[in-house]
């Protein structure tokens, strides 16, 4: 009997039994990966973006696409994420993408740099700009698919013992600060650490470290930092819109169904909305937590943003010089910053400003 006999006299059912649609089985069989998260549990909403994007994947799927997530150190460590998934040790992770500009500096790019797009312009980059398309090409060097997965919105400044008068006040200082602007703060005078966030506080209690900066009050207050230096500095300037990523293995990827594809595409989008929406509107009743508990909340001395962005201009200047990686992205990030803040200089800055020297 011919396969075209099986068809027609077995039906669908029959192809199984025979094992002649071996296609047909793999859409029909359940998923299950792992992801690794570059964070601790503790912070539920920069951890729970992973947590949030596995529920949408699983609800999605009918159950059928299962995804357990997993807190940094529990597969592998915060930092290690990257060679996991390039690796296949785990199908996917969660992760800021600057954690890892030690192995290129184009990956700060896929998250923030000093004086770069805020939230708003980082998604407008990345969805209807070229970002998306320059980042997946990046990435692929590493076997690695990449999608937006949240963002926190503009950052505080972080944590002091003392308090900062001067730029000279950065010389020698011991600052535990994320991704890329550790390169400016080195340039500045200062010593930056690059520590997970789960080992922040201890560093910052037991004197290891002088200052640290985390994302903004929501989780701050959650570690605890106000308890063991009491200057809180704003803005972030290194963090004006620092994205999240979910990488996923390109072999697993592409192991998916179309439908499953978009499934994870879709719960990225929607994770990715949902954190910096749980950000915003978390934060304010935490920074006046915060206040009440006597934190000092004060913006940073003139000289020291100014010497900042002299500085982090001159850096990137010297990259392009050096990085072909970063140039071919660098180039197209620049261009539609300028253009972005042209256009938000005569509509969310001016609103804003306004708005917010009201009485309301």
């Amino acid at each position: 009997m011919d396969r075209r006999s099986i068809i027609k006299n077995a039906g669908i059912a029959g192809v199984l039994a025979a094992g002649a649609a071996p296609a047909v089985q793999a859409q029909t069989a359940n998923i299950r990966w792992r992801l690794a998260s570059s964070f601790p549990k503790a912070l539920d909403t920069i951890y729970g973006a992973a947590e949030t994007f596995a529920k949408k994947v699983g609800e999605m799927s009918g159950g059928k696409f299962t995804i357990t997530v997993h807190a940094a150190g529990e597969l592998m460590p915060a930092f290690g994420v990257v060679d996991g998934v390039q690796n296949g040790t785990v199908e996917m992770a969660h992760t800021a993408p600057y954690y890892f500009f030690g192995k290129d500096e184009t990956f700060a790019l896929g998250c923030a740099i000093p004086f770069g797009l805020n939230s708003r312009q980082m998604t407008a980059w990345m969805y209807q700009g070229n970002g998306g398309k320059l980042m997946r090409e990046f990435y692929a060097k590493y076997n690695i698919v990449n999608f937006p997965c949240g963002n926190t919105g503009a950052q505080m400044g972080g944590w002091y013992r003392k308090e900062i008068k001067s730029v000279k006040d950065i010389k020698g200082l011991k600052f535990r600060v994320g991704g890329f602007a550790g390169k400016v703060i080195e340039r500045m005078g200062g010593v930056p650490q690059n520590i997970p966030g789960g080992e922040i506080y201890t560093a910052l209690e037991k004197g290891t470290i002088d200052a640290a900066e985390w994302v903004g009050p929501y989780d701050d207050l959650k570690l605890g930092f106000n308890k063991v230096a009491p200057f809180y500095y704003y803005p972030g300037w290194w963090e004006g819109g620092p994205q999240l990523d979910v990488f996923i293995n390109n072999k697993a990827f592409e192991g998916l169904s179309a439908e499953n594809k978009a499934i994870v595409e879709a719960a990225a989008a929607f994770a990715h909305v949902e954190m910096q929406a749980k950000y915003d509107a978390r934060n304010p009743a935490a920074l006046k937590t915060l206040v009440g508990q006597k934190a000092k909340v004060l913006p940073f001395p003139k000289d020291v943003m100014e010497l900042a962005y002299k500085e982090s201009m001159k850096l990137y200047a010297e990259i392009n010089g050096k990085n072909p990686n970063w140039k071919k992205v660098y180039d197209d990030y620049s261009d539609f910053r300028k253009e972005q803040n042209l256009w938000f200089r005569f509509t969310e800055a001016r609103f804003d400003g306004f708005m917010q020297a009201q009485k309301l």
